[in-house]
């Protein structure tokens, strides 16, 4: 019997774009801005999108779209990705799955048109799905929070109503007819960019060998040999898959996403790699296995440092469903392992 055909890995690189290429109806993969929701129902409430450290509102990082082929329940398939931005905290992450069949309650049956029309993008913020669901005016997630003055604005939390107050609702409040005109920028949402995609090259360079570490041994007296052993053994390890690393993506630097699902991600450090046991099961019973990896590039396109106070990471491996359970029109959180960059003096 043939070996199966190894799983193409699929790069993706952040690019400019008009608005209507992030919108729900356009299918898209996208950077920042508000989440281009896939399910216009069953959305991730206010505590499913807090902070499991800091309990603040989380911010939207990344939407994946990724439907499966031979998959009639999952036609429409994107994935959600979430952080806090929140100093000193920067450090919560989750992941939700959503997925629909062709023919849904949201979508036409038909692909989305391949043109927009240009006078759209001077629309308002749209802050109303049509299930009727209003969502934050800051985050644009699920808000069940509602001014109490003028009725019109919707929040996620005491923390998004509380920053959009200050920001210019409390003089907007009286114009409340305008509202979806007047949404400030509240230094929240990331920078937006669609995710276009390309197959990596198979032909990569190979990985440069490290120095022997039994040189390095010589190098250094008056450590006992066992210790400068044990200690150059694992300095040899860790610049060796720092090197495979760098060699990996070394014809496509500006790479933010590695996307391939069942196989194996590549990772930045040999410290916090995870194992089998530590990738929880799915609550359907399945195992989790690796979908997409974000890249450390994407950190230059996010500008989000303040004062070396901001989100960072090596490498954010994300892992879901293999059976990619169908829970009805719900979105199902799914599990990301976050690599730091090992720093070695």
């Amino acid at each position: 019997m043939a070996a199966a055909a190894p799983v193409p890995v699929e790069l993706g690189f952040a690019e400019e774009a008009p608005a209507w290429r992030l919108r729900s109806e356009q299918f898209p993969s996208k950077v920042g801005g508000r989440p281009a929701w896939l399910g216009l129902a069953g959305l991730p409430g206010p505590g499913a999108l807090a902070c499991a450290r800091c309990g603040r509102p989380l911010a939207f990082l990344l939407q994946v779209y990724a439907p499966l082929p031979g998959r009639d329940d999952a036609f429409h398939r994107s994935l959600f990705l979430f952080c806090c931005r929140e100093p000193p905290c920067c450090a919560g992450l989750r992941v939700f799955r959503n997925q629909l069949p062709r023919k849904n309650a949201f979508y036409s049956y038909e692909p989305p048109s391949e043109t927009g029309a240009s006078d759209t993008d001077t629309e308002g913020v749209c802050l109303q799905l049509k299930s009727g669901a209003h969502l934050c005016r800051v985050c644009g997630c699920l808000a069940p929070m509602t001014c109490s003055k003028c009725k019109q604005g919707h929040y996620c939390s005491k923390e998004h109503q509380t920053l959009d107050w200050r920001l210019g609702h409390k003089q907007a409040c009286a114009q409340s007819d305008h509202l979806d005109h007047m949404v400030p920028d509240h230094n929240f949402l990331f920078p937006e960019f669609e995710i276009v995609t390309a197959t990596e090259d198979e032909n990569l360079p190979e990985v440069v060998e490290t120095e022997d570490y039994s040189e390095v041994i010589e190098s250094m007296g008056g450590i006992p040999e066992e210790e400068l052993d044990s200690m150059a053994k694992h300095e040899s390890k860790e610049d060796h898959i720092f090197q495979k690393f760098k060699s990996q993506i070394a014809l496509e630097p500006e790479q933010i996403l590695r996307y391939g699902r069942g196989i194996k991600p590549i990772w930045i450090s040999g410290e916090n790699i995870p194992e089998e046991k530590d990738i929880p099961d799915c609550p359907c019973g399945a195992k989790r296995i690796f979908e997409f990896q974000v890249m450390p590039q994407l950190l230059n396109h996010l500008k989000a440092d303040r004062l070396g106070r901001s989100v960072d990471w090596g490498i954010l491996a994300v892992f879901t469903c293999a059976e990619s359970c169908s829970l009805g029109v719900g979105y199902t959180e799914e599990f990301v392992w976050k690599q730091d960059v090992t720093d070695i003096p």
